[in-house]
């Protein structure tokens, strides 16, 4: 195995030495595995939870982490490495919380009484049950694909961080937009708790607006979309509680990012001195924590004149579906870029790009790319602030890079602005991360006061 890079410190034999913004006594410590740019930590935060040790293959995603949680320390490198493992094990004894979102590859393919954690490509999920087992803490919360219940396997992961009874464990499908954040994505929670404390692992209870409130197309010659409510009471004050921009429990779009449309297409500064646009909403307001900088990361992407034209055809809320037969071709103004099909036609890999945000309800699912989403009345793609203010990071909250240049280990290819996208788009959203995070604050606390 290629030796990992680290840009903090080198592993070695020794414990990780603690930092220097040690947190008060009583405060539960916890350690972010596989962190990456660290939104599990930022909901931890929220929680009062203090995390004294990220770490991550990816060190530009390190390098985030590092900026925003200077008071933890940053282990950078794949945690199979025997040295850094040690240094993880080292760091992570005595914590009350272990955390992280493990890679799993391999869960499709399990068959018959096949496991899942003895898949070698599952090794980095085995390593987070290491982990586990080895600090025995008094939680953990490990976050996963939706993916892991859909293929059968659920059962499977539960089993394995019981670890023989160790640990009463529960999974559970939620979607962030059910706990205040302004995007709808759904994740898989594995919440524990330790046998010993005498208690069962808490249940999350978010809004329930994201089976009350749908985006509906209703087509015509010029189609348009607008919100769907379920025929109940409840799904009613749900939808009032969603279009209500002093709610902080369902968020829209427009009430996430309205202040930021200022941001032009092209925007080469990545830095925001102007103040700006009053907040619009409770929402906005939680989020503005800005740097001392400034705000940062509002540099915008520059579009394609075929993209800009498309995207004048795509009504709020609309997707490729809405395009006219003249805006399908393939190449609207003789600029050949990209692949192509060969049809002369947009194909199968473009049916997820040309999406745009509807601004009365919340944000579809961000991926890694900057162009997977697009405003709802520009015709341009979202900046990383954007991204981030739609995961429900702080716009304190800073997407850097690795000063250094060219490959490296662990770094991924498309150069320093993918990686912020990628950083931001691949986070667990805070927020989310948070109310898991209180819950097994809360039933820790409760079990120790009552032993």
């Amino acid at each position: 195995m290629t030796p990992p890079e680290r840009r903090q410190r080198e592993p070695s034999r020794r414990p990780v030495p603690r930092s220097l913004g040690t947190p008060p006594a009583g405060t539960l410590r916890a350690v972010d595995l596989f962190c990456g740019a660290g939104g599990l930590s930022e909901g931890l935060r929220r929680a009062g939870i203090a995390t004294v040790l990220g770490t991550d293959n990816d060190p530009d995603a390190c390098a985030t982490f590092t900026t925003n949680f200077p008071e933890a320390d940053t282990l950078v490198g794949d945690i199979r490495d025997p040295a850094l493992r040690e240094q993880v094990a080292d760091a992570a004894a005595g914590v009350d919380v272990v955390v992280g979102g493990p890679p799993c590859q391999a869960f499709s393919q399990v068959r018959n009484h096949s496991r899942l954690i003895d898949d070698p490509r599952n090794s980095l999920y085995r390593e987070f049950v290491r982990t586990v087992a080895e600090a025995r803490p008094a939680a953990f919360i490990m976050e996963n694909v939706p993916g892991l219940a859909q293929m059968g396997v659920e059962g499977q992961v539960r089993s394995d961080l019981a670890m023989d009874g160790e640990y009463a464990v529960i999974s559970q499908l939620v979607d962030a937009a059910d706990y205040g954040v302004p995007q709808t994505r759904k994740r898989l929670l594995f919440l524990g708790i330790r046998a010993s404390l005498g208690t069962t692992p808490p249940l999350l209870h978010g809004t329930g607006v994201t089976a009350a409130v749908q985006l509906t197309r209703f087509p015509g010659r010029a189609p348009e979309y607008s919100l769907s409510v379920r025929s109940s009471a409840v799904a009613s004050q749900l939808a009032a509680r969603l279009a209500d921009p002093a709610d902080l429990t369902a968020v829209t779009a427009r009430q996430a990012i309205e202040d930021l449309a200022d941001l032009r297409i092209g925007r080469r500064d990545d830095r925001l001195a102007a103040e700006l646009r009053p907040p619009l909403s409770a929402y906005q307001r939680a989020m503005r924590e800005v740097h001392s900088v400034g705000l940062t990361n509002v540099s915008v992407p520059r579009s394609r004149r075929d993209t800009v034209m498309r995207l004048a055809g795509i009504p709020e809320g609309g997707n490729h579906r809405d395009l006219s037969e003249a805006l399908q071709a393939r190449y609207l103004t003789g600029d050949r870029w990209g692949p192509h099909n060969g049809s002369g036609r947009l194909g199968r890999a473009h049916f997820y790009a040309y999406r745009r945000l509807h601004p009365d309800i919340w944000a579809w699912t961000l991926n890694t790319k900057g162009d997977s989403v697009y405003h709802w009345a520009a015709e341009r793609c979202l900046s990383v602030r954007e991204f981030a203010r739609l995961q429900s990071f702080p716009d304190r909250f800073e997407f850097t890079t690795d000063s250094r240049r060219g490959p490296i280990p662990g770094r991924h290819d498309g150069g320093a602005a993918h990686s912020r996208y990628r950083q931001a788009g691949n986070a667990v959203p805070p927020l989310l991360a948070a109310a898991a995070a209180a819950a097994v604050r809360d039933a820790v606390l409760a079990a120790r006061a009552a032993a």
